[in-house]
């Protein structure tokens, strides 16, 4: 596994950071997949290269994931540190397959239309991991997988508002057009990161649907398996956290400096997650 704790570790993503609640072979298992999620992601996101070199680049991760979906050997060390993984926990190519399709939305979409185009990517680059993870933590409900898909589509939103400057700057604009036209948002206000009223109004309408998905979250999870998901649910808290201090600054994310939590907020959301785990208290931490 030595490939993929190497990426893992210096990730230092939020995703990463709930590894650590979990045992060694879950946290193992989770390294592999999150390195699979890491690598194809920059591939895409790599725009120093042509659209259609990472295209196929993709194409060949596709069929690389395939065998490791099987009993074929994989070409990518990612690959093949991950096959145990998959054949432990019955991880579906379908799964993979769909991640691999958002992913490749990236190369070919600047603009989103409306909720329902961008949640198929949501759906795509966040819910599906949810999918693969909670079959890596153990689940007795069939309902988790809801609550995976609920808690994805919520963190990804909350992801989309953190990086508007970022995304912008990069031609990408996830905002559906058709909320910006409802707020009165040219394009081109958040191509040249402008803030406004209307763009405050626009972004707090976005943070209220994450709400409305992290409450679902919250609902959905069965009783039998909050044990279990106790590092998604530290997710769950992190990512409610950023979106309450994105509130907090009235979505004034145009600045030089991404917002985020810092170090010591998150390891005090870690011991708070492990102190809650182990005094029997099971109970969300977002979504209120």
């Amino acid at each position: 596994m030595q490939e993929c704790r190497t990426i893992t570790r210096k990730s230092a993503s939020n995703l990463a950071l709930a590894f650590v609640l979990l045992p060694k072979a879950k946290r193992d298992g989770m390294s592999a997949l999150y390195a699979f999620c890491r690598e194809v992601d920059d591939v895409a996101d790599d725009e120093s290269r042509p659209v259609s070199q990472r295209r196929e680049e993709l194409a060949a991760w596709r069929a690389d994931v395939r065998r490791a979906c099987g009993t074929d050997i994989p070409q990518f060390p990612v690959n093949r540190e991950l096959q145990p993984v998959i054949q432990r926990y019955h991880l579906p190519f379908d799964h993979f397959e769909a991640l691999l399709q958002g992913v490749e939305m990236d190369l070919d979409i600047k603009r989103y239309e409306n909720y329902e185009h961008l949640e198929l990517y949501c759906y795509r680059v966040a819910s599906v991991v949810g999918l693969l993870s909670i079959e890596v933590f153990g689940y007795q409900d069939a309902a988790c997988r809801e609550y995976a898909v609920f808690l994805g589509k919520a963190l990804q939103l909350t992801n989309i508002l953190r990086d508007v400057r970022s995304d912008a700057q990069r031609g990408r604009i996830y905002l559906p057009l058709s909320e910006l036209g409802r707020f009165k948002v040219a394009p081109e206000e958040i191509l040249r990161l402008e803030y406004s009223p209307r763009f405050f109004e626009l972004a707090n309408s976005m943070a209220q649907r994450a709400r409305h998905y992290y409450r679902l979250a919250r609902d959905t999870l069965p009783a039998v398996d909050r044990r279990s998901m106790v590092a998604a649910e530290l997710m769950g808290a992190v990512y409610w956290r950023l979106l309450r201090k994105l509130e907090r600054q009235r979505f004034d994310i145009f600045g030089p400096r991404l917002t985020r939590l810092n170090k010591g907020h998150k390891a005090l959301l870690i011991l708070r997650s492990w102190l809650r785990f182990v005094c029997g208290d099971l109970s969300p931490n977002y979504g209120a």
